[in-house]
């Protein structure tokens, strides 16, 4: 089913990782209503026969997070669908985990992830427990919009129905000490900061290390629904105050989530925030020496290539994605790769949700410093020498109007032999356009779908090289 041309102004859109929207602006009541309900009619259409499908509800540490969720239980009671509401903010990954471990058929998530103060949002998980895939998404766009041309939906009246609550983080702390070597961390006696950002995190990681005696420095776990006048986002900038604490605290390296805790942040011991690119290939290289999973690994399109040479360093290959966690989660869920990543601080490990999990990330590259002694840069320049070359992954938000919105839509089409200066090697358009380059280099031009934004992503093999290489994209992009 798809939408017509009619149904245009319908305020509900899905993105890469759910539906956003300015609060009181565009994520409203009326528009959740309209948004669950669509959620709804899809259930009901694809349920069997003979089965009241269960949909899990949960919410994060933002404004009305809980009137929101409230209001789903109602709309999910009001078409006959059994809602199961968490009873306190929940991590996206503990969510995804109770679908999979209760096979529940789906989850309705009231969060922004990393997004500013600002915003809110929904996330829509499958019975899979990984998000839902286009095809979902599109459905759910089309009946919201066939309600919008129709009115909207009505204020829902209180169910009388009692709701039943759940708490998910016993069943999922139980799950990542299956995951986790925590004899290894506590072995090693190492002190770690922990930084929850005011959002879903807390209460969580912090107490998994301390509940296995390893030496926990916290902030930033109490809700705030500002988060500090910024955002939750695990960005070099808001993890500002990690960093001081990590050098107060002499920790041996910083461990954040973001408002969901489905992404991860890390600070070395030196106070240095580290790229989760860098992140992502060197926690590959450690599950495949200290699990002896040999096998590929997975990354987005616009993910760092080291990721590539790790993998080529275990005589392995890697998947490349569309960007959005839910193609990475399709890999997982068919066992074809040790990890999967994305540059955007998403990960996921074999056996593990096809979703993105911030506090395992956090945990795994806790315990791979705990056993391998060194710190994260020491790490990576190791991986470096590994794999006989450095990489320096670099991401530029550039603002267009919309000439220049038009012209890199053109551009992006080009096929030349040569570009800026270089000898174009191959174009990929798996998502965007990622001119390869004979030297080694490459960069991605993707604009976004909600913004007048081009996202230009570079790699080269030094961080000089790659400021070149981003302003001479950027001169192209915006001058011609």
């Amino acid at each position: 089913m798809s939408a017509s041309p009619s149904f245009a102004a319908s305020p509900i859109k899905f993105g890469t990782s759910g539906w956003r929207g300015l609060i009181a602006d565009d994520f409203t009541f009326a528009n959740v209503r309209l948004a669950v309900t669509a959620i709804a009619e899809h259930v009901n259409t694809n349920r069997a026969k003979t089965a009241k499908p269960t949909i899990l509800v949960g919410y994060d540490t933002r404004f009305y997070s809980e009137e929101f969720s409230a209001l789903a239980v109602a709309i999910l009671q009001q078409h006959g669908i059994r809602p199961l509401l968490c009873d306190t903010f929940t991590p996206t990954p503990a969510i995804a985990y109770e679908i999979q471990r209760a096979k529940l058929d789906g989850a309705i998530n009231f969060t922004a992830s990393h997004n500013p103060k600002q915003y809110h949002g929904l996330k829509l998980s499958t019975s899979d427990a990984g998000p839902a895939l286009p095809e979902i998404t599109k459905d759910v766009e089309a009946r919201a919009a066939k309600l919008f041309a129709a009115g909207g939906v009505p204020p829902v009246k209180g169910s009388t129905a009692p709701v039943e609550k759940t708490n998910l983080r016993e069943n999922y702390l139980k799950r990542l000490q299956q995951l986790v070597r925590f004899d290894v961390l506590a072995k090693a006696k190492t002190r770690f900061a922990v930084d929850a950002l005011h959002g879903c995190g807390a209460g969580y990681l912090n107490k998994v290390l301390a509940d296995h005696g390893v030496p926990v420095e916290t902030i930033r776990a109490d809700r705030d629904v500002l988060f500090d006048g910024t955002g939750p986002d695990v960005s070099e900038e808001n993890l500002a105050p990690l960093r001081n604490i990590v050098l107060s605290s002499k920790s041996i390296a910083g461990l954040a989530t973001d408002g969901d805790a489905d992404r991860f942040g890390i600070v070395d011991s030196d106070g240095a925030w580290v790229q989760p690119n860098l992140i992502l290939a060197l926690v590959y290289d450690y599950l495949v020496e200290s699990r002896g999973w040999n096998m590929p690994a997975a990354r987005s399109v616009a993910t760092s290539e080291l990721v590539d040479a790790a993998a080529k360093s275990h005589g392995q290959t890697t998947y490349q994605t569309p960007v959005g966690f839910k193609y990475i989660g399709q890999l997982i869920r068919e066992d074809k790769i040790a990890l999967g990543g994305e540059e955007s601080a998403g990960l996921t490990i074999r056996g593990h949700v096809p979703e993105k999990d911030g506090i395992l990330a956090c945990l795994l590259v806790a315990e791979m410093i705990a056993a391998r002694g060194a710190s994260i840069s020491e790490q990576v320049q190791q991986l470096f020498k590994k794999v006989g070359r450095s990489f320096a992954p670099v991401r530029e938000n550039l603002h267009l109007n919309d000439e220049q919105k038009a012209s890199a839509i053109q551009k992006s089409k080009t096929d030349a032999t040569t570009l800026i200066g270089r000898k174009v090697k191959s174009v990929d358009r798996t998502d965007g356009a990622k001119f390869a380059f004979d030297d080694g280099s490459w960069m991605l031009l993707r604009l976004s779908g909600t913004e007048p934004l081009l996202r230009l992503y570079v790699e080269a093999e030094t961080p000089a090289a790659s400021a070149k290489l981003v302003r001479e994209a950027t001169d192209w992009i915006l001058k011609g």
